[in-house]
């Protein structure tokens, strides 16, 4: 079973089989058993990822995907059978290369940092589960949920799914996360 959580902002937790993987976590965010940064770090710490490449830590399959000069990362993570996507911000258009090392996803954390080109990449990868994170403007983010047809969704205090199979088969769903837990 993965477990979904949103300590704020960008930053997302989820806990697999005990391990808590923190993606994008900020200074002041809870300890966790592997953390996948955002921007390079010349000497990552122990339990830490934050350059483009291939990685197998503990039964969850990483794969880190360079945008620009190597200033940032966005990740595909594959834990429990469910493949997930972790866009990094700011949003930018992804290459035909980065689309393929993407793949087929099946839940998409996707930045509100533009409307357009969010729903440009949703159109792209086609997740089953849709995570929208939020931004610094509350309106982009109110609109991203408009066009996926989730306005007025209720925050979540976590998303839990039991593996691949309990995702929707046809449609989208799409999960709001609770910042603070």
């Amino acid at each position: 079973m993965l477990t979904f959580t949103s300590p704020g902002g960008q930053t997302v937790q989820f806990v697999n089989g005990g391990k808590k993987v923190s993606v994008f976590p900020g200074k002041d965010t809870i300890k966790a058993d592997l953390a996948l940064l955002k921007n390079p770090e010349e000497e990552p710490g122990n339990g830490t990822i934050s350059w483009p490449g291939e990685y197998d830590y503990d039964g969850v399959a990483v794969r880190g995907i360079g945008h620009g000069e190597g200033d940032k990362v966005s990740y595909t993570v594959e834990a429990d059978g469910v493949r997930m996507a972790f866009l990094s911000s700011p949003l930018e258009e992804l290459s035909d290369h980065q689309l393929e090392i993407i793949g087929d996803i099946d839940i998409l954390f996707l930045p509100a940092d533009s409307a357009s080109l969010a729903q440009k990449l949703i159109d792209q990868i086609e997740p089953r589960a849709l995570i929208p994170l939020p931004s610094e403007d509350q309106d982009i983010f109110v609109e991203i949920l408009k066009n996926c047809g989730a306005q007025g969704k209720e925050p979540q205090d976590e998303y839990k799914i039991k593996g691949k199979g309990s995702l929707p088969a046809e449609g989208r769903e799409v999960v709001i996360l609770k910042a603070g837990k």
